[in-house]
Formats: structure tokens, sequence, C-alpha cells
């Protein structure tokens, strides 16, 4: 039997509804619309089979297979909701106050029983932020972050802590997915001069000095953010400082670290200067893509090495997104970019398509690996609000704009298991679509009033860099590096050059005819255009010639002065300098 297509969840001013998903797109009898603006939450199950929201009055679960209303809750001020992955639990959380008299307040988190529809336990949450409890995919285990610990609970007895993880001052923890043996990997950021620190445990052994499978300090991390692959079998950090103290970058410094379980770490490096906007990990677990560097950003899979598998080159992007499947992954650049996408097919490296979402806050692909969702909502942007649905071959589907005075707030795909749609081969030809491709305005680039009636000039702020495979070729070790790559390109560049100096100095081999390429060391002709430049290679073309010069007489057997053996030493120097000046001519 094939599997239902997944719905889609719009939450905005006009209500709350759900939407046939592709090829359909008309409103779903699932759900019955509910309208007004109070609903401030929403979400499904994991598997997609429960869908609980809150409308301001009482949060409510229905069953989306039989469309049966489950339970309500008395919880009007309920704005997060998500439930356990094996849908035993559903948590809630509403913003914690305290009473006039600074008494503390009543418990904010609550963990309800999605059999009987009672409360299983209260907690005090007062942050926002982390507030949900982590359960392992099974349920056996569940762990929060209180006062500076990690406490865990087993199989969802919450009146007893069955262990707890205590270190100088836990900032925050990830449990690892998948089956036993759970694992964790937890935060303490440095004081007093110590570094932060990340280490990684197997649940329950944390007792002991060597009781961590694997352990990472660094300085310059205000904050990290840690992303456990699919297998549990490794950790990327991204450890970020609020503050870039070289001046460098407005959001402050990134660094990417690589935590295994098995005790091997690594920085990763990352070729580019600058931000790191994203890091996702291929389900496959054997690859990660880092969008990363001032823009034009570049975009770069390594494996598990750490080692560059493949350079997407550079381009507007800040986002990457790979599908459920793992064998296609989106490049797009969101927010303060124009967003424009890149679909790559991932086993061969070769382009799909390069649509355009012009002003989406939201990406999300949806569970059959095929489609795309991008939106536009409020408050990140409260005008032209609505979603679109793509197939990664470039062709809208279905779109929907909110009308002028309406807005847009949330747009969700419903969730499937892993597994249920099975991944498709990949074709490169756009499916036919009665919804017209937008072809986005492309604005011009602002001319003085002097340079109006002259011709354009064709010059690019940014030199770009092409897609390039970086895997090991038959016969090498390790793929070059692009600086390993340049360097060896000038090591070249600077043997010819000598090579054709020392042909010039033989009145034997000295050529008749114009030579193709004008040696380094001889007075060009060539002109740049800027008198300054033109003088400045000039100059160094004579001290080369110079350097030569007291190269001969130094072969010769004659004694040289200090000054003398100073300037042959600068000769590389002077070498890259003139190749500077003349790759600008």
């Amino acid at each position: 039997m094939a599997p239902s297509t997944p719905l889609l969840t719009v939450r905005g001013s006009e209500g709350l509804y759900m939407v046939n998903g592709p090829p359909h797109f008309t409103e779903s009898t699932v759900f019955p619309r509910e309208s007004g603006k109070n609903c401030k939450v929403c979400t499904f199950s994991k598997d997609g089979t429960f869908f609980a929201w809150g409308n301001g009055e009482k949060v409510n679960i229905i069953n989306v297979t039989n469309k049966g209303l489950l339970h309500s809750f008395d919880l009007p001020k309920a704005v997060c909701l998500e439930f356990s992955p094996k849908n035993t639990v559903l948590a809630t959380w509403q913003p914690y106050t305290t009473s006039k008299d600074g008494t503390a307040g009543a418990p904010n988190l609550q963990l309800y029983d999605m059999k009987t529809g009672t409360c299983m336990k209260s907690f005090i949450q007062k942050k926002m932020q982390n507030w949900c409890p982590s359960w392992s995919e099974d349920e056996a285990l569940c762990a929060r972050n209180v006062n500076n610990e990690v406490h865990f609970f087993e199989n969802n007895n919450f009146n007893t802590i069955a262990n707890k993880l205590h270190l100088q001052k836990i900032n925050d923890f990830v449990l690892s997915p998948g089956p036993q043996p759970y694992k964790v990997a937890v935060y303490v950021p440095g004081s007093k001069g110590a570094p932060s620190f990340i280490r990684l445990y197997q649940y329950p052994n944390f007792g002991g000095p060597h009781a961590a499978l694997a352990n990472k300090s660094f300085f310059k991390a205000d904050k990290v953010t840690m992303l456990w692959n699919k297998k549990a079998t490794a950790v990327l950090v991204i450890a970020s400082t609020d503050v870039d103290k070289t001046g460098a970058s407005y959001y402050g410094e990134q660094t990417l670290h690589y935590i295994a379980t098995n005790g091997e770490s690594a920085v990763v490096q990352l070729p580019k200067n600058g931000p790191i906007y994203d890091v996702v990990w291929n389900s496959s677990s054997s690859e990660f893509c880092v969008v990363y560097g001032f823009m034009p950003a570049k975009a770069t899979i390594f494996n598990l090495k750490c080692d560059p598998v493949f350079d997407f080159g550079t381009g507007p992007r800040n986002a990457a997104f790979y599908n459920p499947h793992g064998h296609i992954l989106v490049l797009a650049g969101f927010g303060n970019l124009r967003g424009q996408m890149e679909v790559w097919d991932v086993k061969n490296y070769k382009l799909i398509s390069k649509p355009v979402a012009c002003d989406s806050t939201y990406f999300a692909w949806c569970p059959d690996g095929e489609h795309i969702l991008t939106a536009t909502c409020a408050p990140r942007l409260r005008v032209n609000n609505g979603y679109k649905i793509w197939h990664y071959t470039g062709s809208i589907l279905h779109k929907y704009n909110v009308p002028s005075n309406g807005e847009l707030w949330q747009v969700t795909w419903q969730p499937f298991l892993d597994g249920v749609f099975p991944a498709k081969t990949i074709t490169y030809q756009a499916v036919p679509s009665e919804v017209p491709n937008e072809v986005p305005k492309v604005a011009t680039a602002y001319r003085p009033p002097a340079l109006r009636n002259k011709p354009v000039t064709n010059s690019k702020l940014h030199e770009e860099e092409p897609p390039q495979n970086m895997k090991p070729q038959p016969g090498n070790d390790k793929p070059l590096s692009k600086t390993a790559l340049k360097n060896q390109r000038k090591h070249e560049a600077k043997k010819a050059a000598k090579q054709e100096a020392r042909s010039d100095k033989s009145p034997d081999l000295a050529p008749t005819s114009v030579p193709q390429s004008t040696p380094r060391n001889t007075v060009s002709q060539t002109t740049s255009g800027d008198p300054e430049v033109d003088k400045k290679i000039k100059n160094l073309k004579k001290k080369l010639k110079a350097i030569e010069q007291l190269k001969e007489q130094a072969a010769t057997g004659k004694q040289l002065e200090k000054n003398q053996l100073e300037k042959i030493q600068k000769e590389t120097a002077l070498l890259q300098e003139l190749e500077d000046l003349e790759l600008g001519i």
C-alpha cells in the first residue's frame, strides 16, 4: 500500500487549517478550519499520526488518521508543545510568572500521559530556550538540564531521578539519536582563564576520570551548537564568540570542531575566512556540508576524516539542506540574500536546477524527498506573505499568497518516519506545472550621471570560484587543497620564469623572434594603463635583473658583500610581488 501524501499545516491571520500535499493542494477535511487569530502554537507527533494545537483557551489533540479528538487541556497560555518520540507523552510549556509578593510561581512545564490525559509531572522551567526534555528514540531515557546538572529519568518515571551528570557548570547537552547504547554530549563554558570543553559520555558511565568517551577543549567560545550524526558516532560543534576581536566580522567568530565517540577530535580546516553560516550532516552519517566564508560564500562537503570531498565554489548562499534520503542537497541564500537555490545531485555532484525563491524566510523538505516548501512568514517579513511548493527540478507546483492585510505565521509538513517513502531515481528534466515560474527582477547597478552615456564595462566585485571535485585521484593519496594548488601553480610559474631568464642570458639560445611570454627579468613594453603600476613593474624587473647579475658573479667565484647577499635573498619576495602586479594587467 502506497503511503499517503503528507499534509501541510498553515497557521496565520486567516486561522489554522490543513492542505493536502502534492499533487492535489486542496484544503483537507482531516482538520476543520479553526478561524480567528488566537492560535499561538501547533505541532505534529514524530510519526505524523497526532496533531496538537493551542487556540488561546485550550490545547487540543486529534488523531489525524481517524479525525477524532483525543484530549483537551485547559492551558490558555501554552506557547510550546512537543510529543515524545513514541507518542506516550505530550510536553507543554507556558511562560513562567511569579506572584506579586515575590513568592515562587506555579510549575509551568507539564507532561501529560497521552493514554489517560492526566498530568504525569510538573516542573518549573523558567527559560524558553531548551525547555523541552530530551527523550531517546525508544523513550527508555529522558533527560533535563537542571541547575547546571543533567537529570536522567528512565521509562517515563518522572518521580525518581535515575541518574545525574554533574560537572562544573553544564550549560547545554544533546542526547544522541538512535538505539542503545545512549550517548550524551555536554558543554561546559570556560571561566577564569580556563577553556570551554565538550565531553561525550555513554549512559550511565559518568564517574571516574576516564569515563568520558571523548573530550575537546577550546578557547573562543561564548556559545556552542552541537550536532550528532544519525548513527551517533560523531558530533560537530560550532563554537561562536559574540565579538570578533580582529574586527573582521560583525557576526563574531566561529570555529568548527569534529568529535567522535572513539576519542578522535579535530578542527575542521575551512579554506576561506569568515562566518560559518550552516553545517548539516548527511543522513548517511558519512559526510557533512559546511557553508562558510565572507560573501560570496563557499560550500564544501567533508568526510569523517575532515578532508574536503567536493567544493561547490562560491555563491550567494548561507544555508544547506539535505533531503531525507541524503542524495539531493540544496544550497540556498535566504534572509538578506535574494533567495537563490542550487539543487545538487550529491552522488554525481551534478547541478539539477537553480530556482529562485525571493523573500523566503522558511525552507523545508517534504518527507517524500521530492518536494520543497518555501515560505515568507511574519514577523520576519510582514509583506508578501505566502508559501510555494516546488519540485526539486525547479518547477513551482503550487503557490498561495496571503491577502495584503493578512499574515502567515507558520507552515509545516506532516512528518513521516524514515523509510516510509522510498528514494526515487533523480531526474534532471523539469516536471510539468500549471503554475508559471516567476522571473525575479534583476536590479541594475547604480551608474552616476557622468557614466550613463558611456559603454558598460564588465567588472566583478568578486572572482567567482567554480565547483571542484576534491576526491583523491588514482595514484594520489590525498587531494590537494585550494591553498596547496595555488602554491603549486606559483612554484611552477617561478620555475618557468627562472628557466626563461637563463635562456635570455645565453647568446646561443636567445630567440630570434618575439617570445610568446615575456621573461620576468626583462623590461616589458606591456602596460597596465596605470602609470604607477607600470613604474613599479619596471623597478621590480630592474631589481631582478641586478640579482641575476649578482648570482652570475657568485657563480664565477667572486666574493659578494653582505648587502649583495641580502639582495639575492629577496628574490622570492620580489618575484611574488611582480606576479601579483602582472596578474592585475
